[in-house]
């Protein structure tokens, strides 16, 4: 009987976790979110992670834009906090499997980062989770999971996908970004490969340190906007390209966030699905949607 405890369970992936984690056999599991546990909180930490087998971090300050004027808070939260789990999980044995970012990339490459490549974040957020990658590194060697993720949509929060679906029902055409590639990752799914990884983990075949865990393929977010647009039953061509001087943000993005998998053939897990054929699946799941003729057939 495995004992998981999931930090951040009231966010768009720490409920996509535990819906993935519902139906799994042979353990329990206790979900906090942020009124039940307080990452940047050592005793409470401390006192959470107390028998359990296995800790998934989906815990984080998201606000991207924010860090740069908050850089010590979100630094407290993205990495000092996971800091804490760590050590938590090296007092009683538990395995961690912490969310990271692509952003700890300076996002300069022309192919896919693997996932020992060097790090350089170019803006405050990524500084902070570079700060929880490395605690984890340090503290737990042996038992610690890092997993990258990227340019994630889903049902329960705020993101792009969700965005561009709403702003398709209010204008006419969207101008949307054409100069920044990476892949787009449904928190399904990657609640999917972290449930994956973490039995993996306990059956001894997946070894610690870093993992990408990012949709396969790459886009732009124009190419992301438009097969919104075409899986929605709307005309992709309201979606313009622009560059990415045309919307001004606090925080630098990278150019390119585009991750390499090559690990996880190691752990004996199956490679990530394509985002387009993730993509179709989170659409047709929508109200509203018509049919795609693969949802049609089955």
């Amino acid at each position: 009987m495995s004992r998981l405890l999931v930090a951040g369970a009231g966010g768009m992936l720490g409920r996509d976790l535990l819906a993935a984690l519902r139906d799994r056999p042979g353990g329990s599991v206790t979900a906090a979110g942020r009124a039940d546990l307080d990452i940047t909180d050592p005793e409470a930490v401390r006192e959470a992670v107390a028998g359990h087998d296995v800790v998934l971090n989906a815990a984080a300050w998201t606000d991207v834009d924010a860090a740069e004027s908050r850089e010590p808070d979100a630094t407290a939260v993205n990495g000092t906090a996971v800091a804490h789990l760590a050590r938590a999980c090296a007092a009683t044995g538990a395995r961690l499997v912490h969310v990271s970012t692509d952003y700890v990339f300076p996002g300069d490459a022309t192919e896919p980062y693997p996932e020992d490549a060097p790090t350089g974040p170019v803006n405050a957020y990524g500084r902070g989770k570079l700060v929880g990658e490395r605690a984890v590194a340090r503290l737990l060697p042996e038992r610690g999971y890092v997993v990258r993720t990227a340019w994630l949509y889903g049902t329960h929060g705020r993101n792009f996908v969700t965005t561009v679906l709403r702003l398709a029902d209010e204008r006419d055409r969207l101008d949307v970004v054409d100069d920044q590639r990476g892949q787009p990752t449904w928190s399904r799914r990657l609640a999917e490969r972290l449930v994956a990884l973490a039995d993996a983990a306990l059956a001894g075949d997946a070894a610690p340190g870093v993992y990408h865990g990012t949709a396969s393929g790459e886009t732009t977010w124009y190419g992301l906007a438009r097969a919104v647009f075409a899986l929605r039953g709307l005309d992709p061509d309201r979606v313009r390209p622009v560059t990415g001087d045309r919307f001004p943000r606090p925080a630098p993005r990278p150019r390119y966030s585009v991750l390499a998998h090559g690990r996880w053939a190691a752990a004996k897990l199956p490679p990530p699905t394509h985002w387009h054929a993730d993509l179709t699946a989170f659409i047709d799941r929508l109200p509203g949607t018509p049919p795609s003729p693969s949802a049609a057939r089955s």
